[in-house]
């Protein structure tokens, strides 16, 4: 079972960037708010699916008792990651597609500095190596190929949606730790779930209320928006999976692969070209990559 994290984190990977990618497409027509929503709306059922599905076959006893500690671990969590996604949003309107996702996967050594100093977890010497050039990467990436330096407005809306994945990821493991008589798979389950319903509520209430339009404008594009919400909940259900069973530090620097696939979707899919400290970047991603699984 020691290694497979490593699938469920690069499965998470791939979905997320390909959800990336369908939501700068959805950015398009649909404001920040609807994009937000569109990644946990139709990934509510799917999670329903997930929980009956593994409750009906599940060997150990599934009774699950949660705590008032999980509760606000899953408040912060699905709170935090909606700000994320609305600042991700932001970026691909600030920067192309690919330097958007670069700069918000600051996320990694952001979760492993607060995890350090404040959960008392702990990396090996090659899980910091790892994690340090996972953020030159980051910092590469983010220069990209235009002439003109990074703008403040940029750099800041990269290192805010970061640091809101990050505390994301964080609360995602310890409310997955409260579940302490289930195994990793039955937890990330029901943390799923958990955190997919708060957002869908939460936001479905604000939208209806003062964005109606936005609701709108997101049935119109129902066929996007299902796209975005597939992949969104593949992606969480591997990083929940994994984070349930590995620190998020070393998680989210292996997970920083996406940013591979993230480029060749924007090469190949977006048709928009990259620049040679891009290059320079992916190289970085990999080794980091390979550093945490040695680690």
């Amino acid at each position: 079972m020691s290694s497979i994290w490593i699938f469920f984190t690069l499965m998470a990977a791939f979905m997320q960037a390909w959800r990336n990618a369908f939501q700068k497409q959805l950015s398009l027509t649909v404001d920040v708010y609807g994009v937000t929503l569109a990644r946990f709306i139709f990934g509510f059922p799917f999670a329903i699916l997930y929980v009956s599905l593994l409750s009906r076959y599940q060997i150990e006893s599934t009774h699950v008792v949660f705590t008032p500690r999980y509760w606000l671990y899953i408040v912060i969590a699905g709170t935090s990651q909606i700000a994320a996604t609305a600042l991700m949003v932001q970026l691909f309107k600030q920067k192309n597609y690919a330097i958007g996702v670069g700069l918000a996967k600051s996320e990694a050594i952001l979760a492993a500095m607060i995890a350090v100093m404040f959960l008392s977890e702990r990396l090996t010497f090659l899980g910091w190596i790892g994690v340090a050039l996972g953020g030159i990467a980051v910092f590469l990436l983010s220069q990209g190929s235009q002439k003109q330096p990074l703008s403040l407005q940029t750099l800041l809306i990269g290192i805010g949606s970061g640091l809101c994945f990050a505390i994301t990821s964080l609360l995602v493991r310890e409310a997955s730790l409260e579940l302490t008589n289930l195994s990793y798979m039955y937890r990330a389950a029901w943390v799923l779930l958990s955190i997919i319903t708060f957002q869908c509520l939460t936001m479905l209430f604000v939208l209806a209320v003062f964005r109606p339009k936005t609701l709108l404008a997101m049935w119109q594009q129902k066929g996007l928006t299902f796209k975005v919400s597939v992949c969104s909940f593949l992606a969480s259900l591997g990083w929940f999976t994994a984070m349930s069973m590995q620190s998020v530090a070393i998680v989210k620097t292996l997970g920083q692969i996406e940013i591979l696939f993230s480029l060749l979707i924007s090469l190949f899919f977006f048709k928009e070209k990259l620049a040679r400290t891009e290059h320079l970047g992916l190289i970085l991603v990999v080794i980091a990559a390979i550093l945490v699984i040695w680690a």
